[in-house]
């Protein structure tokens, strides 16, 4: 699943952009996502649950990516 996320602000928490994303239903589910090295940002395994996403990034995992705008 390829998704487009317009950001409205400086940066979105990663576990938040999952979540919105409908990568997974919950925040909790998203932080669980993150911490077991499952989600690439820029394609780099990243285990900082509210990393800083800014615009140009590209979240990626299995299955899914999103590009950030």
């Amino acid at each position: 699943m390829d998704l487009e996320f317009d950001l409205d602000s400086d940066f979105i928490p990663l576990c938040d952009l999952l979540k919105y994303c409908g990568i997974t239903e919950t925040g909790g589910m998203a932080k669980q996502l993150i911490a077991e090295g499952m989600v690439l940002v820029d394609g780099e395994v990243e285990l900082r649950k509210t990393r800083k996403v800014r615009s140009g990034s590209l979240v990626s995992g299995d299955g899914f990516s999103i590009r950030v705008h």
